[in-house]
């Protein structure tokens, strides 16, 4: 009896862990191969408004920059901003995007309109790595939570626990 029991209880916590695995296949397999969910969509949109508000509040002008979300990305770079022949766009990695969206808004939607801006502002330099003391200042003018010129991991896996 005890034996039926335990054999019971051993496939039935098979079963559950196959069906949560499956479960979160299909979820990463949907996002990884579909657009990213309207919800998403209406955040980056959000973030991007207030930052355009912040700019013109701080810089007395906006300018809209193409914000493309992409799986191209290698690696786990969270964002880029590009600027050739006068054109500047803001590449989002759709990679990290679903373990991270909550970083992805309040801190690299921010940081790359930053290098957006000195772009536009004509600072081209690449000394840190366009990561100066000024582009700083301009990253938290424009709302950024967080101005640095790398991904706080340590920041990302904080926010996920259930205690602060």
């Amino acid at each position: 009896m005890f034996k039926k029991r335990l054999e019971l209880i051993f496939i039935s916590i098979i079963l559950i862990s196959i069906t949560v695995l499956a479960y979160n296949y299909y979820k990463s397999y949907s996002f990884k191969n579909n657009d990213i969910s309207d919800n998403y969509k209406k955040r980056i949109l959000n973030k991007e408004q207030e930052v355009l508000q912040h700019m013109q509040r701080e810089f007395g002008f906006t300018f809209k920059v193409p914000l493309i979300v992409t799986d191209k990305f290698k690696g786990k770079l969270y964002g880029l901003t590009s600027y050739k022949d006068g054109i500047i766009k803001i590449y989002l990695n759709k990679k990290v995007m679903q373990e991270s969206m909550d970083y992805m808004i309040d801190s690299v939607i921010a940081h790359e309109y930053a290098h957006a801006l000195m772009f536009k502002l004509g600072y081209l330099h690449t000394k840190d790595k366009g990561h100066s003391k000024r582009w700083q200042q301009v990253c938290i003018k424009l709302g950024g939570k967080d101005c640095q010129q790398y991904v706080d991991i340590k920041e990302i896996i904080m926010s996920k626990m259930p205690f602060q």
